[in-house]
């Protein structure tokens, strides 16, 4: 199937590991051009090597002013962004009354301004071209809230109604806008959280992690052009963990 990618310009935020960096390697498969985003020119560089990817821009999301300075360098890079990946890393894990204001003030700066900057930076343009995607990789916490990750379950619910509303403000432009929640997925983050992964595969149907060249090939399909029609939707990728409907 040909997805329609060839000499489009992706942007993807948090693509040296795990699932942006998975995101990256299939775009550029498909033929786009891709700009790979992270704190460490380092670990970008290697990650270019390892996906395909053209060009790269350092930035921290969880400074404020981020999201909009990593698309206008982009930009400049590439002469433009059609397919925008908002992927952030998770906040710290804790209990509510455990979590200081500043941690919620970082996570919310992180998982949420860092997207909102993003997307009125990238928007104007993808207007012009009447062409655009816009894809923000949030979490099924976002719908099923986990144990200890406060910050996360209550910050990526609101990006779902961001999207559905932002989503119906573009569509008559040619751009859609898609939430994408990966479930328990094979990465570095799921190391971090340092659950046993015998313990979470007995509650996912599927029996077994993600991995992220599945999910990557999800938002592959969201981002092209057989995908026209979809938008304002909040597709999981969790091997049917989320219980709710």
């Amino acid at each position: 199937m040909d997805l329609g990618l060839k000499g489009k310009r992706a942007l993807v935020m948090g693509a040296s590991s795990g699932l942006g960096f998975a995101i990256a390697a299939e775009l550029a498969k498909e033929g786009a051009t891709v700009c790979l985003v992270s704190r460490s020119e380092e670990r970008l560089k290697e990650a270019m090597a390892k996906t395909g990817a053209k060009h790269f821009v350092t930035g921290d999301t969880s400074k404020p002013g981020a999201g909009r300075e990593i698309v206008e360098k982009a930009i400049r890079a590439m002469g433009g962004v059609d397919i925008l990946v908002t992927n952030t890393g998770g906040p710290p894990k804790g209990s509510f009354l455990e979590l200081t204001a500043s941690q919620w003030q970082e996570g919310f700066q992180s998982l949420w301004m860092s997207a909102v900057e993003a997307m009125q930076a990238a928007i104007p343009g993808m207007m012009q071209n009447r062409w655009g995607r816009i894809l923000l990789v949030t979490s099924a916490a976002a719908r099923e809230p986990m144990a200890g990750l406060n910050i996360s379950n209550g910050l990526r619910a609101g990006l779902l109604g961001l999207t559905k509303s932002v989503s119906n403000e573009v569509a008559g432009h040619g751009i859609t806008v898609n939430a994408l929640l990966p479930g328990y997925t094979r990465t570095e983050r799921l190391k971090e959280l340092k659950v046993p992964e015998e313990k979470i595969t007995a509650h996912i149907p599927a029996g077994r992690l993600g991995e992220p060249e599945e999910f990557a090939a999800m938002t592959a399909f969201l981002a092209s052009e057989r995908a026209a029609y979809v938008s304002g939707q909040m597709i999981a990728v969790d091997g049917g963990w989320m219980k709710g409907i």
